[in-house]
């Protein structure tokens, strides 16, 4: 397993043989001293950051040319509303419900619009499947991030939180 120092940020490999079945360690970094814990298990509903990253985030894949063409052959779940909510940043409070499975975040002509001058023209796509949700990052100028991390995609659960630019954006499921 690997983690990072939490004041450095100097990478440390943890063995996997001394983690044994601890839910959470704790080790001292090499470069700085400090002392930092790591959970070594994660909750069953935490986001997750995927790598190596599945077909659908990868830019050589043969469907990734045609990311921003319009896609009928998604279906919202039925029954549930999606949501998309401006946390903070331009435009704090706003709510953004979906219209279809799959929208394309960004500055300019976007499925959803952002006022965020640090936000790219197409920044970022979200795609509804089940009861989660794919983000991928379109080869953005300032990136997208999850968890502080910055990620070219993600599987988000219900409640997740992401940042592009300025702007910090929750994703949720609601009765319709």
């Amino acid at each position: 397993m690997q983690a990072a120092c939490s004041r450095c940020g100097t990478k440390h490999v943890l063995k996997d043989a001394d983690l044994g079945i601890h839910p959470k360690v704790q080790f001292r970094c090499s470069k700085c001293g400090a002392p930092t814990i790591v959970e070594t298990q994660r909750r069953p509903d935490a986001t997750i950051a995927m790598s190596p990253l599945p077909s659908f985030a990868r830019s050589d894949s043969p469907g990734s040319l045609n990311l921003l063409s319009h896609d009928d052959q998604g279906a919202l779940p039925p029954l549930i509303a999606v949501a998309l909510t401006i946390v903070s940043g331009p435009g704090k409070g706003a709510v953004h419900r979906f219209k279809k499975p799959r929208i394309i975040i960004g500055r300019d002509v976007a499925d959803i619009a952002l006022l965020d001058p640090e936000i790219s023209r197409h920044h970022c796509l979200l795609e509804v499947r089940d009861a989660h949700i794919h983000l991928r990052d379109l080869d953005s100028t300032n990136g997208t991030f999850l968890e502080d991390e910055r990620v070219r995609a993600a599987v988000l659960q219900d409640g997740a939180e992401f940042r592009i630019g300025e702007t910090v954006l929750r994703v949720g499921f609601e009765p319709a």
